[in-house]
C-alpha cells in the first residue's frame, strides 16, 4: 500500500467533541462543528497524525497509565493509533442523538477507511494508521466489523435471543481483541478467538452495566427469550423499580458472563507478559462491574453499578505486581 501525504494545516484542525482535560484546535464554524466535529479540511503529515492520537489516547488517566506500562514503547504508538480510530467511532455513533446523523457520519468514517485501504489515506487518524495496517497486515474487515456494530445500536433496539446479543457483541467490541493480539504478534486463529471472547465478555459487562441508560435511549440489550424466561417485562423495566424477577435474571446473566471470561482465560499462557498484562488488566476491570453488580443485590435500574478510576488504577497495579511475580 502506496501511502503519499502532504505537510498538515494546523488551522484547519477541527476540534474533538469536548472532554474533560483535551485541548481543541481553533474553533470552526458553528455550521462545520455541527455537521461534522471530526472533520477537516487539508492533509496531515505522520508526527502531526501520531501526535493527534496519542493525543486523543491520553486523554483519559488510565489509558495513559495502561499504554505506558502495559504496552512496549516500539508498538505504543500503534495501540495510540488503534484506540483513535475507535473512540472516534464511538463518539460518532454515542454523541449524535439522531440516529440519521450517527449513521451517516459513520458512513463518512467508513469511507475514510476504505480510502486508507487503496493507499490513500485522508484524516489525521487514517495517517497514522495506514502504517500499523501496513506493518502488521491488519485485515480491513475487523475495522468494520466495529463500525457495524456502532451502526447497529441505531438499526436494532430489541434482541430476540442470546445468540443474537452475542453476534452483535462480536461484531461491537470482539474485533478490539483480535487488534491487540495482531499488533501483539499473536495472529494464530486459536489465541485470535480467545481473545473475542474475552473482549464479548467485556462488551456485556458493559451492557449490563448500562441497562437503564440504555433503556431510557430506547435500547433492550436484555434477550426476549431470556425475560419470558424469568418473568421480566419492559414495562417492569420503564417502571426503574428493581423486582426480584429481574434481580433473578440479572443474575443469570452475570454468571454466564464470568463463563465467557473463565472460557477466555486459556489465552492467557499463550500471550508474552506484556500483552498478556494487557488483555487482563481489561478483563479484570470487566469481571470487577460484574462484581459490583453482584454486590449490590443484582440491582441495575435503581443504582448503576461502576469502577472509579482509581478502582481501575488499583487493579491496573496489582495485575503489574502479580505479572511481575510470575516472571
Amino acid at each position: 500500500m502506496q501511502i503519499t501525504t502532504q505537510p498538515f494545516e494546523q488551522e484547519t484542525y477541527l476540534p474533538l467533541f469536548s472532554r474533560p482535560g483535551l485541548k481543541s484546535g481553533p474553533t470552526p464554524s458553528v455550521e462545520a462543528s455541527a455537521l461534522n466535529p471530526y472533520r477537516f479540511i487539508g492533509t496531515a503529515n505522520m508526527k502531526t497524525a501520531q501526535q493527534y492520537c496519542k493525543r486523543l489516547a491520553q486523554a483519559r488517566k488510565e489509558n495513559f497509565l495502561v499504554t505506558t506500562l502495559c504496552c512496549p514503547r516500539e508498538i505504543r504508538q500503534h495501540f495510540f493509533n488503534l484506540y483513535a480510530f475507535a473512540r472516534i467511532a464511538d463518539d460518532l455513533s454515542d454523541e449524535v442523538e439522531d440516529s440519521r446523523t450517527a449513521l451517516s457520519l459513520l458512513a463518512w468514517w467508513r469511507s475514510e477507511l476504505e480510502a486508507t485501504y487503496r493507499g490513500e489515506p485522508r484524516h489525521p487518524v487514517f495517517v497514522a494508521l495506514a502504517e500499523t495496517i501496513q506493518r502488521f497486515a491488519v485485515p480491513q474487515a475487523l475495522f468494520h466489523d466495529l463500525i457495524d456494530g456502532y451502526a447497529q445500536d441505531h438499526m436494532v433496539s430489541r434482541y430476540e435471543t442470546f445468540d443474537d446479543l452475542l453476534a452483535y457483541c462480536r461484531k461491537a467490541l470482539g474485533p478490539i481483541g483480535r487488534l491487540i493480539l495482531t499488533i501483539g504478534g499473536h495472529t494464530d486463529p486459536e489465541s485470535l478467538d480467545l481473545a473475542e471472547t474475552c473482549w464479548v465478555a467485556v462488551q456485556l459487562s458493559d451492557i449490563w452495566n448500562d441497562l437503564r441508560e440504555d433503556f431510557d435511549k430506547g435500547r433492550c440489550y436484555l434477550p426476549q427469550e431470556d425475560m419470558d424466561r424469568f418473568g421480566v417485562t419492559e414495562e417492569m423495566l420503564a417502571t426503574g423499580c428493581s423486582t426480584p424477577e429481574l434481580h433473578a435474571l440479572m443474575r443469570f446473566q452475570v454468571e454466564r458472563t464470568r463463563a465467557l471470561f473463565a472460557e477466555g482465560e486459556v489465552l492467557y499462557p499463550l500471550l508474552d507478559s506484556r500483552t498478556r498484562l494487557d488483555m487482563n488488566m481489561y478483563n479484570r476491570c470487566g469481571i470487577a462491574v460484574l462484581d459490583s453488580i453482584a454486590a449490590q443485590g443484582y440491582d441495575v435500574l435503581t443504582r448503576r453499578p461502576s469502577l472509579s478510576k482509581w478502582r481501575k488504577l488499583s487493579i491496573l497495579v496489582h495485575r503489574i505486581l502479580s505479572s511481575f511475580g510470575k516472571e
